[in-house]
């Protein structure tokens, strides 16, 4: 076996005191984080490293852990240990020393999610020669680990043991990840006792502790019911969602939601109305709760801000889980924008602050475009103030819950399709407005969606999805170029009114009264087949084939009764060549937004858009057979 293979151990033994009363029914190791226990996410960093084993320790309900050990895509390479009392992080290790005692080890605390690269610990370890080596950050909460000079442990717990001010060297935060050499053994007692006794005893014998700084790292322990909650939302905005719901939930109903939501495994939703800033932990049945205070004058069932379990709620009372605040203000949204979003509150309710860059060239757009769209009926918030000096702008509230969230809840084939059909009453209000209407709104009407920036828009894939993403050569440029001219030169030859341009399912919020369209400022005139092809091929949400061509047909009908003249026939036609500009044009904004921007979530939408671009393709590649080559190879 590779000598420089290491075992790995996870302590998982604790009782958990401090998430009662949800660590009564749940081992602090198996607390689940968006589908997945806290172990099986630490076990899942661990297996990154070139391991020989991983030891797992267990006391407290240790027959569930043993069970889902048993059922663990893990059970081969997982020893468990099971203790009759906890016997303590060393005396955890020392019972396991048969295991751990032929090589180092990385020991992990089963409750510390982070992105610590663990990879550059050990390596770090491994040159160093410390007998142990403390993963460790400026926490201040937790810094009580004193290092000298050169970052090595001189003691622990030192804001206790000397007077205010009086500190002889820095203190830091130890993280519950650690590396040891085999060495580190001797220093542990039999029986019940601490690594922190360990480590001054290593010290005191002439051994190194040192440390590595992970500070700026991601990283938090779910040891508190506010620290959980935090850690769970964290990893949805994280992922750039708002919503999770398990697989295994089938029907949401009519549940309406807010802010976060979170729906575990093995939940009962019956009963439910609402839910906001809300984790649903499996075997939850809020319907059988009585309605908390803010939701029982209206004879709601759910819940704000609140874990809910097996037989109990528990209010969440600490705003900062929610998001990232600034000066008392919310930061809401999770797309790709620069811009940032407050949710603020007045004396009648809640409002949306807009705060953009100071060189944003959108914000006047965007003030502008309200105030057009607002007259000519088409549902938008309206903008209630501005400040052009301070490059903001307030505007009605319309909630958190995109069309793109709202369908991670599984609703019914009706309640889909009615959403979808008021999300079209809404782009037809849109792409219905006269000619002569937006021709005297010159900041719209100039903004044509023309041949140029058809053209752009296939350059844009080339560059940042096919060469930036995937690193692939183009060859035959000059007959590729000639092929994307054409393209561009049918699509710029299509009919063309007023268009949204991004009408995908995070641009749709589902309201109580309907829907509101939002990321309207990159508006142009265009062919209308974009926006349809933009919201019913969706990357973000696949619809079946019966669904879209009702919904389809359903556009046709508005666009003939409200205008007359609609040619369905050309319409049709021009979709497929719409649909091909569309993902090229959303996988290079993928490509842009994960690698340049670091916004790696976009990352998982790539699959189905290449998908469906491939399908595109297919219907019409014997006119760029360069272009067809290039997406079939990808």
């Amino acid at each position: 076996m590779d000598k420089n293979r290491i075992n790995i151990f996870i302590l998982a033994a604790g009782r958990g005191e401090r998430l009662r009363p949800i660590s009564n029914h749940f081992p602090k190791p198996l607390m689940p984080v968006l589908g997945k226990t806290a172990l099986q996410r630490v076990i899942e960093r661990v297996s990154a490293l070139p391991i020989k084993g991983i030891g797992v320790n267990a006391c407290f309900m240790k027959v569930k852990v043993r069970e889902w050990v048993d059922q663990s895509q893990f059970k081969d390479e997982i020893t468990l240990f099971e203790e009759d009392a906890v016997i303590g992080t060393g005396g955890a290790l020392k019972n396991a020393e048969g295991f751990l005692g032929d090589s180092a080890f990385l020991v992990h605390n089963s409750d510390v999610l982070s992105d610590i690269d663990l990879n550059k610990l050990l390596e770090h370890h491994n040159a160093s020669g410390n007998l142990a080596t403390l993963a460790v950050h400026d926490y201040p909460k937790f810094n009580t680990v004193l290092l000298d000079e050169n970052g090595y442990l001189i003691d622990v717990m030192a804001g206790l043991k000397y007077p205010k001010g009086t500190l002889p060297a820095p203190t830091v935060a130890f993280t519950g990840i650690a590396v040891y050499g085999p060495g580190f053994l001797k220093f542990l007692p039999d029986g019940a006792s601490s690594v922190v006794d360990a480590w001054l005893k290593g010290v005191a014998a002439g051994e190194r502790i040192g440390t590595f700084d992970v500070t700026g790292h991601y990283w938090t322990d779910i040891g508190t019911l506010s620290t959980y909650a935090s850690a769970v939302f964290n990893m949805l905005r994280q992922d750039g969602e708002t919503v999770y719901v398990h697989p295994s939930v089938k029907k949401c109903e009519a549940l309406e939601m807010q802010g976060y939501v979170v729906i575990e495994d093995g939940c009962d939703l019956r009963g439910i109305a609402s839910l906001n800033n809300c984790i649903l932990l499996p075997g939850s049945n809020a319907g059988a709760l009585p309605p908390h205070p803010p939701l029982a004058k209206g004879g709601l069932r759910g819940g704000e801000n609140y874990i809910m379990g097996p037989g109990f709620r528990v209010l969440l009372e600490d705003a900062d889980m929610f998001g990232p605040t600034q000066e008392g203000r919310q930061l809401i949204g999770t797309g790709g924008s620069d811009r940032k979003y407050y949710r603020v509150t007045n004396g009648e309710g809640t409002q949306v602050l807009m705060q953009c860059d100071e060189d944003d060239p959108e914000y006047e757009r965007h003030l502008e475009y309200t105030r057009f769209f607002t007259k000519h009926d088409v549902p938008v918030p309206q903008l209630i103030s501005a400040e052009p000096e301070n490059m903001r702008a307030i505007f009605e509230d319309a909630g958190d819950m995109s069309l793109y969230s709202w369908l991670k809840c599984p609703r019914t084939g009706e309640e889909s399709e009615s959403i979808y059909r008021k999300a079209l009453d809404a782009v037809v209000s849109m792409h219905t407005i006269s000619e002569e209407a937006f021709l005297e709104f010159p900041l719209l009407g100039k903004r044509v969606f023309d041949h140029e920036y058809f053209q752009w828009e296939t350059d844009y894939f080339i560059e940042r999805f096919v060469k930036g993403l995937w690193d692939i050569s183009i060859y035959k440029g000059v007959i590729l170029g000639k092929e994307l001219d054409a393209l561009a030169l049918m699509a710029d030859s299509l009919p063309k009114n007023v268009i949204h341009r991004d009408l995908q399912s995070q641009n749709i919020m589902v309201i109580k009264d309907g829907v509101r369209l939002i990321d309207f400022q990159g508006a142009r005139i265009g062919p209308p087949a974009y926006d349809i092809a933009s919201l019913l091929w969706d990357p973000y949400h696949c619809l079946d084939d019966a669904l879209r061509e009702r919904l389809i047909g359903y556009y046709v009908e508005l666009m003939i009764a409200k205008t007359g003249g609609f040619d369905e026939s050309s319409f049709r036609d021009s979709l497929v060549t719409c649909r091909l500009q569309r993902h090229m044009q959303a996988l290079g904004a993928y490509g842009f937004l994960s690698k340049v921007k670091g916004k790696k979530y976009f990352l998982k939408y790539v699959p189905e858009g290449l998908r469906m671009l491939k399908e595109d393709i297919e219907f019409v590649g014997d006119n760029y057979p360069i272009l067809k080559e290039i997406i079939m190879g990808l």
